[in-house]
């Protein structure tokens, strides 16, 4: 369906919380059972948006017509936080035109999180050329819900991935500097110097259910290695120690 051309875009301002969360709600009770159910009420809908748009670091955009909102966008420099549409208007192409609206406010890219289950918002974001990235088993979200990390990678896709990859390897540095330092600190009490396959194994199972796409064959050697190195650089660092 085309769009409707009486619909106008604008910022929005801190008086439009309640209307913005209004929506939110209705939109969030018709999307059941797509998407879980939400936790919060009306009330706490309309304070937690008010203190969005209260944020530096975050921007409402909102749709309307005939001076009523009928959708909105929240975006954080890069993120989309939430595009809805109201119930009545879906299908209007009234997501589309605030996506586009997303996409030229931030050429350079965002990502933005969809539950699992709501295939038709995934569908959405894809013909519109975003992307999906990764998985969750919705352990991070309120509602523990499984969910899927999109994006769309703006002008420049190399460059957009690229951050993304640096943003990860920062964190892997992180986790291995304190992977090093467990392991020294488990190397000054531990008395069998022999490594644990048995335990190594577990690890690899572990790892293999967060990251099933490397599967448990390539994590075991990943493991393997990185028990390996971390060992060598506590003896390295004092620890006359053999064991993993």
């Amino acid at each position: 369906m085309p769009t409707d051309p009486e619909l106008t875009l604008r910022r929005a301002e801190p008086e439009d919380a309640e209307a913005l969360a209004d929506l939110y709600s209705a939109a969030r009770v018709a999307a059941v059972p797509q998407m879980p159910p939400a936790l919060h009420t009306n009330a706490e809908d309309r304070q937690w948006m008010a203190g969005q748009l209260a944020r530096v670091d975050h921007e409402g955009w909102l749709a309307e017509h005939d001076g009523r909102v009928i959708g909105y966008a929240l975006i954080t420099p890069t993120w989309l936080d939430h595009l809805f549409v109201h119930p009545e208007h879906l299908g209007s192409g009234t997501g589309a035109v605030l996506l586009d609206l997303v996409k030229s406010l931030r050429p350079d890219g965002f990502a933005l999180w969809v539950f699992e289950s709501n295939e038709g918002a995934r569908r959405f974001y894809a013909r519109h050329g975003l992307v999906e990235l990764e998985r969750t088993d919705g352990s991070g979200n309120e509602e523990r819900a499984p969910d899927v990390r999109m994006a769309w990678p703006g002008a420049e896709p190399l460059r957009f991935y690229r951050g993304l990859i640096d943003e990860v390897d920062e964190q892997l540095g992180d986790l291995l500097a304190r992977r090093v330092a467990l392991t020294r600190a488990v190397q000054r009490i531990k008395h069998d110097t022999s490594r644990d396959a048995g335990r190594e194994r577990e690890i690899a199972a572990a790892l293999a259910r967060r990251a099933p796409e490397l599967g448990e064959e390539r994590l075991a050697r990943i493991v393997h290695t990185i028990i390996t190195e971390s060992l060598e650089a506590a003896r390295e660092g004092g620890v006359g120690a053999h064991g993993g």
